[in-house]
């Protein structure tokens, strides 16, 4: 419970305790605290075995801490189940980011480098196969449309 305290704040404590209460208050203070402690404690614990026992006996093995997220991730990701999946740090392992963006950048550069006569066509955004071998996404006015015509699609206006 009092794990984070160090000696020196544990020492500024008892000085507070003895200035504030006295050093003939102080003991049965303490034992005062104590027994709260020990009350609070032993009412979560019988609160949590009535929620395991009115829960049924396939959540016997139930245990609280387990709603906490990250002992959640714990058990159920990091440690290897009954299923026989693969923990967490082998699936990072198994995947080199920096790997795969270079094949992506590679596969880029060459899709620009590729001659435009071979596979499909590039074709500008009114339909028209473009003359230098790349996609034309300039936007082109066309000018008042036609009864019943539907306006062309804007990437940039969605």
């Amino acid at each position: 419970m009092f794990f984070d305290i160090g000696p020196l704040e544990l020492v500024a404590i008892v000085i507070l305790g003895v200035l504030i209460f006295g050093p003939d208050k102080l003991p049965r203070v303490i034992q005062d605290v104590m027994g709260f402690i020990r009350k609070v404690r032993a009412f979560s614990d019988s609160a949590k075995e009535d929620i395991r026992s009115e829960l049924g006996p396939e959540f016997k093995d139930f245990e609280f801490d387990d709603l906490r997220p990250k002992n959640f991730v714990r058990k159920h990701v990091l440690e290897k189940d009954e299923y026989g999946l693969k923990d967490l740090q082998e699936i990072r392992e198994g995947f080199d980011l920096k790997k795969e963006m270079a094949d992506v950048t590679d596969a880029v550069r060459s899709y620009g480098d590729a001659p435009s006569d071979g596979g499909r066509p590039n074709l500008s955004k009114d339909g028209a196969a473009a003359s230098d071998g790349r996609i034309d996404l300039t936007k082109k006015s066309s000018g008042a449309l036609a009864p019943g015509e539907r306006p062309p699609f804007d990437t940039d206006a969605t």
